[in-house]
């Protein structure tokens, strides 16, 4: 359960995996997340950590290399574990994660870590045996050949992000900083995650559940700018009842095709999305206001405490009065 930024008196700290030829964005996903770059009064602060398997300096595909970089042993008390990539299993010359690096995340695991696969980085934590028998998810591009090699995981190919408590992981690329915000969130609440959001200009929440492939995006005129109009007044009013014709009558649209144009936009269904909005602010009011479920319910369009309670036990696997309290009580 996430902490109020006030009470947080120790500095998590954050181990990052780099490795000889890691692309320099996706080891940055969680710097800058974790970093001190972002840091500011009310925020909370990490001890960051990037190890690596080997010593240093390592070579990157953009020509220049990365120096600095700590051996395995940061990860001996580290909080946080993420691994940010590893090398494509199709890749000619592909270098398996070496057993060092696999036994240092499995003792972490043990000690009660945290550990985060982002992108490709998941098929280190399910070489190492920390997927087996849980729900994962990885790039959409290499989900055939990871579910090849792990039958045991129970891959979830079409998702950003899988958070299964203790292991989380990605899809790739700009999945990775929605799954590290999302951690952010869970460690630290809503407006802490916000915040960060606000200043890397990224989506504040984007539920893990969310498809990770979107078609195309669709011009800023037409009818991509009255879709996005009518996402802006749909969050302002979660609380109505809102029918997919009454959304397709607003966006100038026709039913048929603001179901297509939205799938687009977003990568999942109306009534998807309309839930993990719901979802988002009832966790907000949860953390962040003393109204009683009743009226959250209300707020947020669920209509009744005992649907609130229903949809989110599903999603967090945690009704929302135990959510609030343990959200307090850190």
């Amino acid at each position: 359960m996430p902490a109020s930024p006030a009470s947080v008196s120790a500095a998590q700290t954050v181990a990052v995996v780099a490795f000889d030829g890691i692309s320099p964005f996706h080891l940055s996903v969680p710097c800058l997340v974790f970093g001190q770059e972002m840091a500011g009064p009310g925020m909370p602060r990490f001890r960051l950590l990037v190890c690596a398997p080997q010593a240093g300096p390592l070579r990157t595909p953009a020509g220049f290399r990365i120096d600095g970089v700590r051996r395995l042993s940061a990860l001996v008390g580290a909080d946080i574990v993420i691994i940010p990539s590893w090398h494509s299993p199709t890749a000619p010359g592909y270098q398996p994660p070496p057993e060092a690096l696999l036994k240092a995340l499995r003792a972490a695991h043990r000690r009660g870590a945290r550990i985060v696969g982002l992108c490709l980085g998941a098929f280190v934590l399910a070489e190492a045996g920390l997927l087996d028998g849980r729900p994962a998810t990885t790039h959409w591009a290499l989900a055939p050949v990871f579910a090849q090699r792990y039958p045991q995981v129970a891959l979830r190919p079409d998702v950003l992000y899988v958070d299964d408590g203790d292991v989380l992981t990605s899809a790739g690329t700009a999945a990775g900083i929605d799954c590290c915000l999302h951690l952010l969130r869970t460690e630290h609440g809503a407006e802490v995650a916000n915040h960060l959001a606000r200043r890397l200009v990224v989506a504040p929440h984007r539920q893990g559940g969310q498809a990770q492939y979107v078609e195309q995006p669709l011009p800023a005129s037409g009818a991509g700018h009255r879709l996005s109009g009518v996402l802006e007044w749909v969050q302002q009013h979660l609380d109505r009842a809102h029918s997919l014709d009454d959304l397709a009558r607003r966006a100038l649209l026709s039913r048929r095709s603001f179901t297509r144009h939205f799938r687009q936009v977003t990568g999942t269904t109306v009534g998807r999305w309309l839930l993990n909005q719901r979802l988002a602010l009832a966790q907000r009011q949860l953390e962040s206001t003393h109204r009683s479920i009743e009226q959250i319910a209300a707020d947020t369009g669920f209509g009744s405490a005992a649907s609130l309670r229903q949809h989110f036990a599903a999603a967090f696997r945690v009704p929302p009065s135990l959510y609030r309290r343990e959200f307090r009580a850190n």
